[in-house]
């Protein structure tokens, strides 16, 4: 029985979030499951090219991927699908290959320098890149999932569906006209900013206008009150951000049976906790499933105990004969491990 190991949103390097696996007992958590795998899925923004200097992250990056490469070995395949953290190691390769691309476009490994670089650091395993997405067999297909930002306003993974299908524009689309040039949309008074950082800090506004509630003010952002934000957010994840990626598979004309992304962080769906039915296309015919993080973020997790759905650890099992499965693989420990 083949056995793939899916999992996203490490974010080595990062200079405002804690990467789990910069931990001794997580990363050794991780490399336990890797060593079962027969392949493993690095499904996006594995490294955090966005802020700081992008060789401070890579050189974090550098002992995790090896570690990963030696654990998984000669005999094991690693699958990498950049998300929108680590677009910067395709960013040329992109700019060269233009409306060609499709929904499973083989990327050569030597496309940056910073790519080939993964490329070594996870030898003796074979590093495959795939972008925007890859088809793990003939009914599953795994995509980072930042496409979904483009059905909903502002364009943040936070925020509300452009209408209630998620419309945003033709019913079809391409891989080339999600990744067509587009500016984050920044109010008037961050314009002043980097764009890398407006964009983060835009993020958080987006958030507050993406809840449910009329009336939301910033200290919901306070780690103390990290109960209510969870629900917030799980609550937008479930009514928009779903949606969205549902419309992204329809608009690219896919009919997988199950989609994998990662994204927005929110591991699921979880047994006794979601509605399976919420977690699929309006149609019902296509699972949705998120593989969670790997970053402890006080601001949902703090006074929490795993399992949580944005506890760091997330991954999805796919096996032989079997429906992918979300699962926490650090449930186990305590966020003592991350202060």
């Amino acid at each position: 029985m083949s056995r793939t190991l899916i999992i996203s949103d490490l974010h080595i390097g990062s200079a405002s979030r804690t990467c789990v696996l910069e931990h001794e007992q997580p990363l050794e958590r991780l490399l336990d499951e890797v060593q079962q795998a027969d392949r493993l899925v690095l499904l996006g923004d594995v490294v955090e090219l966005m802020e700081g200097r992008a060789r401070d992250a890579l050189a974090s990056a550098a002992p995790i991927l090896a570690a990963i490469g030696s654990r998984i070995g000669a005999g094991g395949e690693v699958i990498l699908v950049p998300g929108n953290h680590d677009r910067p190691l395709i960013r040329g390769w992109l700019r060269r290959r233009g409306r060609e691309l499709e929904v499973d476009e083989l990327v050569p490994v030597d496309a940056s320098a910073a790519l080939s670089s993964l490329a070594r650091w996870l030898a003796p395993a074979v590093l495959e890149v795939r972008y925007p997405g890859v088809w793990l067999d003939g009914s599953a297909w795994a995509t980072h999932g930042h496409y979904l930002d483009r059905h909903l306003i502002p364009v943040s993974a936070w925020g509300r569906l452009r209408d209630r299908r998620g419309r945003a524009g033709a019913a079809t689309a391409s891989p080339w006209q999600y990744e067509h040039p587009r500016r984050v949309q920044l109010s008037p008074a961050l314009r002043w900013l980097p764009e890398p950082v407006a964009a983060r800090v835009n993020g958080f506004a987006a958030l507050l206008r993406a809840t449910t509630m009329p009336v939301l003010k910033e200290e919901l952002l306070d780690p103390r009150i990290a109960p209510l934000t969870a629900r917030l957010l799980s609550l937008q994840m479930r009514r928009h951000a779903l949606p969205a990626m549902a419309r992204v598979v329809d608009r690219l004309g896919l009919e997988p049976e199950s989609v994998v992304f990662g994204h927005v962080h929110r591991l699921g769906p979880l047994a006794g906790r979601d509605d399976l039915t919420e977690w699929r296309d309006p149609q019902q015919r296509t699972a949705l499933l998120n593989s969670g993080s790997w970053v402890y973020e006080p601001r949902l997790t703090n006074r929490a105990r795993p399992p949580h759905p944005y506890w760091p650890g997330g991954a999805v099992i796919v096996e032989d004969g079997s429906p992918p499965r979300a699962l926490g693989l650090l449930d186990d420990i305590e966020d003592y491990f991350f202060s």
